[in-house]
């Protein structure tokens, strides 16, 4: 037999500087064809999952319908489906392999909504495109066109929960994965999405109480605390990078106007561009409510998220390279990465998954009026048009996950960029 890797005719030519390369290949038509027909064959299965998904929203760590509609799916079309991956019950990875050892991809599916307002980001198209970019590398791994595994990491509670930082910990991706690939629904086409790094929070101050009128000078004020931190952060603004973000709301601020409040609350989150500069933020962040616990004779106590922060999102571009090639051979053209990032404020947990294994988390334009997290999102998630583009991304992903496979240099040159890091 003639190993198909030879059939994959490739020049590339690499500009470090820009992180970027032209490469002309022709793909075997038969790996092309076999992902092409396995994600159109299933259309009226998928579509019926999307929208299984799509009208019956539930919340992150609560998609116990979802993830049980896509668990048993997958079991139907021959995978190993573990539940429950790394302690979260909504959780799911589904596995395939020929025996044969080779290269290994991850695709990752989203399914939690939004509170009150249900799919505004699209989550049951990123669903059902992790499940057809699986079925197909299955469909060349059980040809022996591939050579190695394929998994679909089913990852609860994207909005908030970071679910798939949880993943990481527990090592499953690092056991399973190669390379890690997923796309997302979005107004634009780009081989870029979510992009900044973000922590959140908790800061609580505790004071003693008194009576407001007649003896003020016994209480010490939480709320007072509160709003001078509040004002230090305020104009930290001033004096930090225009790309950083601090936003947050007020959570307590007592129980009778005429009490000195003795304790007061607030919840924060904390943006940057990239994870060093995220933590840079923070550590002037907190300063900015010790500063006011010290002068008011409070007690502060900052908890950030337990299980880390949520970072930025770290790009492979010979991944993502690869995935617009085949974008346009679809005809499609994409906005360039720095266009995306002027306007991209957004972040994921996948930004986590980026910075272990080498990543891409391309958008996809869907017909959708409003931007995400909007009513107008919501309802263009629903749409024949917007599952007609999530299963052409899919094809176009499935694509580039072959390639990786079929080309060694493509691979090397992935993962040597990958080592060499993003610049902070």
């Amino acid at each position: 037999m003639i190993s198909v890797k030879k059939k994959l005719a490739c020049v590339i030519f690499f500009f470090p500087h820009t992180c970027s390369f032209f490469f002309f290949f022709k793909m075997n038509s038969e790996v092309a064809s076999v992902i092409n027909n396995s994600i159109n064959n299933l259309d009226d299965e998928l579509r019926s999952l999307s929208l299984k998904i799509h009208d019956n929203p539930e919340l992150g760590y609560k998609e116990y319908k979802a993830s049980a509609l896509l668990s048993n799916f997958l079991e139907e079309k021959g995978f190993k489906v573990t539940r429950g991956a790394a302690g979260m019950p909504t959780s799911f990875i589904a596995e395939f392999t020929n025996g044969r050892p080779g290269r290994r991809v991850a695709f990752c599916s989203e399914y939690d909504a939004l509170p009150g307002v249900g799919h505004t980001c699209g989550h049951n198209l990123i669903a059902i495109s992790g499940v057809a970019c699986a079925i197909a590398v299955k469909a060349l791994l059980e040809q022996n066109l591939l050579d190695g595994s394929v998994s679909l990491f089913g990852t609860p509670a994207e909005e908030g929960g970071n679910g798939k930082v949880r993943l990481l910990q527990h090592n499953d991706f690092q056991k399973r994965a190669d390379f890690v690939l997923m796309i997302h629904p979005a107004q634009v086409d780009s081989i870029v999405g979510p992009a900044l790094a973000i922590d959140s929070a908790q800061i609580e101050f505790f004071g003693r109480a008194s009576h407001a009128g007649a003896s003020p000078w016994d209480g010490i004020n939480a709320l007072d605390a509160l709003m001078q931190g509040w004002n230090n952060a305020a104009m930290l603004r001033q004096q930090t990078l225009t790309t950083n973000r601090i936003h947050g709301i007020i959570k307590h601020g007592g129980s009778s106007p005429n009490v000195t409040p003795d304790y007061a609350s607030a919840h924060f989150l904390a943006r940057a561009v990239t994870r060093t500069q995220l933590a840079e933020l923070k550590s002037k962040f907190d300063k900015c409510f010790e500063a006011a616990a010290v002068a008011t004779g409070c007690q502060v106590k900052i908890k950030w998220q337990p299980q880390g922060p949520t970072e930025d999102l770290f790009t492979n571009y010979t991944l993502g390279n690869c995935y617009k090639r085949y974008m346009e051979e679809e005809g499609v053209e994409l906005l360039p990465p720095d266009q995306v990032s002027a306007i991209n404020n957004a972040s994921s947990d996948f930004g986590n998954v980026s910075y272990t294994l080498p990543s891409i988390h391309p958008v996809f334009k869907i017909d959708a009026e409003g931007p995400n997290h909007t009513p107008l999102f919501e309802k263009a998630a629903g749409t024949q048009s917007a599952h007609v583009a999530t299963l052409r991304s899919a094809r176009v992903l499935a694509k580039t996950a072959a390639t990786m496979y079929l080309n060694s240099n493509l691979y090397e040159q992935a993962w040597k960029e990958f080592k060499k890091g993003k610049p902070q």
